[in-house]
């Protein structure tokens, strides 16, 4: 039995959209990453896009807005990942510690499309008996 949503700290996406930007901090304070500021601030940004949207989209309370505003962090979660190959490709990050926060964004994204497909299949569902 799972339990309700009630707040969009219940949400699993969101709590996992929390950790990726616990993990993008903590690599952008690092060494050379930290002295680049505009990579390192706009992957912080990224990352903050993704868990806020998710929230705001959820406090909004309808299925219509949730949608449109998981589709922004959705995107976000994608500029981040570009991001990330960029800080790969300077040197930033080390392929081990690339590959751990890739992943956690991708698996992000992935739940983020299924919550999507979820808001959406009940949101035409709805529109359908009317």
């Amino acid at each position: 039995m799972s339990k309700k949503v009630e707040r969009f700290e219940d949400l699993f996406v969101w709590q996992k959209a929390r950790e990726l930007t616990r993990a993008v901090y903590v690599a952008t304070r690092q060494a050379a990453f930290s002295k680049d500021y505009a990579l390192s601030g706009q992957a912080q940004r990224a990352a903050v896009s993704v868990m806020s949207n998710i929230a705001e989209g959820f406090e909004r309370g309808g299925r219509a807005e949730l949608h449109r505003f998981l589709n922004v962090a959705k995107a976000s979660c994608a500029e981040l990942r570009s991001q990330l190959y960029v800080a790969l490709d300077v040197g930033y990050l080390e392929p081990p510690a690339f590959d751990k926060l890739l992943k956690q964004a991708e698996e992000v994204s992935r739940l983020i499309s299924r919550l999507q497909t979820s808001v959406r299949e009940q949101r035409d569902g709805h529109r359908a008996k009317e």
